[in-house]
């Protein structure tokens, strides 16, 4: 980010998808819309936005190929039409076990031309007496932590139960905003998701922008919601408890470097 450049409004886009891709990505299409609408200059989908089916294997039915299919031209053209930046949650690309798929988060520039893929490292499990998950059936792990170079300052990419791993932030070194596209289970969610948050901005001095599944799915599956932006200090800025909608906050440089001044490191 430029020393001089000024704050710049972000969007964490939180919803509660449905098992129809055509219907989720409409419900993207209006919420991104209104996001620059309000200002936005980037706006960032949940995990699976594209679809969260019935059955964990239904992601796996609709990959795609690297570089093209409906979920990644959706996120290319609403970014071009809208004149905004998009963090695209995560999309559903193939790999080489045709059994799973890789969860790839996708960034667009304002022009629609991807700028960045990063590929779930951390593969989700839990059980409890009502629910159990285990990611490492359906989905195949990324090799490597990204950040890139954009207008909003360098943005570190992780998904869901990365931020459970905070070796995966520093590992990156310095940057000014961390992204944490999720779709957290209400026991995981309501005992830590904040608590997670918080910390990995502290301890990066750096924004967090968490937008989230928030409600419950066609499955019976609910998700924790609360999708957040929360400020290098750790404070939550903006938040949305449950249900879809825009969250809104100002990335503030200057924030930024106040903080950095005050922790030396």
């Amino acid at each position: 980010m430029s020393p001089h450049s000024s704050p710049r409004r972000v969007a964490a886009i939180q919803m509660v998808s449905g098992p129809e891709v055509a219907a989720n990505l409409a419900a993207a299409e209006r919420l991104i819309a209104a996001a620059a609408a309000a200002g936005a200059q980037l706006a960032a989908l949940p995990e699976n936005f594209y679809l969260i089916g019935r059955d964990e294997r239904d992601k796996v039915a609709v990959r795609e190929a690297e570089g093209k299919g409906p979920i990644q031209q959706f996120l290319s053209e609403v970014a071009q039409k809208n004149k905004i930046w998009i963090v695209g949650g995560t999309a559903p690309i193939s790999c080489e076990d045709e059994s799973r798929i890789r969860s790839a988060c996708l960034v667009f520039d304002d022009s629609g031309r991807r700028v960045g893929r990063y590929d779930k490292m951390h593969l989700f499990r839990f059980e409890s007496a009502a629910e159990r998950y285990d990611e490492s059936r359906t989905l195949q792990a990324g090799p490597r932590a990204l950040a890139l170079a954009s207008p909003f300052g360098r943005l570190a990419l992780s998904i869901c139960y990365d931020v459970r791993f905070p070796e995966l932030y520093r590992g990156l070194g310095e940057f000014d905003v961390m992204f944490v596209p999720s779709a957290f289970t209400v026991p995981t969610g309501a005992a830590h998701w904040e608590t997670l948050l918080r910390a990995r901005a502290i301890e990066n001095k750096a924004y967090v922008v968490a937008p989230a599944q928030g409600g419950t799915h066609a499955s019976g599956r609910r998700t924790w919601g609360h999708s957040m932006i929360v400020d290098p200090w750790g404070e939550i800025v903006a938040q949305r408890a449950e249900g879809e909608g825009v969250v809104l906050a100002e990335i503030d440089p200057e924030r930024i470097r106040e903080v950095r001044r005050r922790l030396l490191s």
